[in-house]
C-alpha cells in the first residue's frame, strides 16, 4: 500500500508530551495516528469516548465553593425554607 505525508497541526506541548508516552511504548507519533486512523475505518466512527472533563471546571468550582460553605457558614446567608429564599433572591432584582 502506497504511503502518503500528511501535516497536521498539533499544540506544541502535546506533541512533545505525546511523542514522550508513544517513545514509552515503542511507538512513533506517525504510527499512532496511522493506528488511529485504521481503527476508525474498521470503526466506522471515533474509537473512543469523546466527553468532557469530569468533573468540569463550573462544577469543580461550585464543589470548592460548597466546601468553602460548610467549613464557614457564619459567613453566609441561612433560610428557614425556599419561600424566604426565594424572597431574597427576588427582591435583589
Amino acid at each position: 500500500m502506497a504511503k502518503v505525508s500528511t501535516n497536521i497541526s498539533l499544540d506544541a506541548e502535546d506533541k512533545v508530551k505525546a511523542q514522550e508516552f508513544l517513545a514509552a511504548v515503542g511507538m512513533d507519533l506517525s504510527t499512532a495516528v496511522g493506528v488511529f486512523i485504521k481503527q476508525m475505518l474498521r470503526e466506522g466512527r471515533i474509537p473512543f469516548e469523546i466527553r468532557g472533563e469530569i468533573p468540569n471546571k463550573e462544577t469543580l468550582s461550585a464543589m470548592e465553593e460548597c466546601e468553602e460553605m460548610k467549613k464557614n457558614p457564619q459567613k453566609y446567608k441561612r433560610y428557614k425554607n425556599a419561600d424566604e429564599m426565594m424572597e431574597d433572591i427576588l427582591s435583589e432584582v
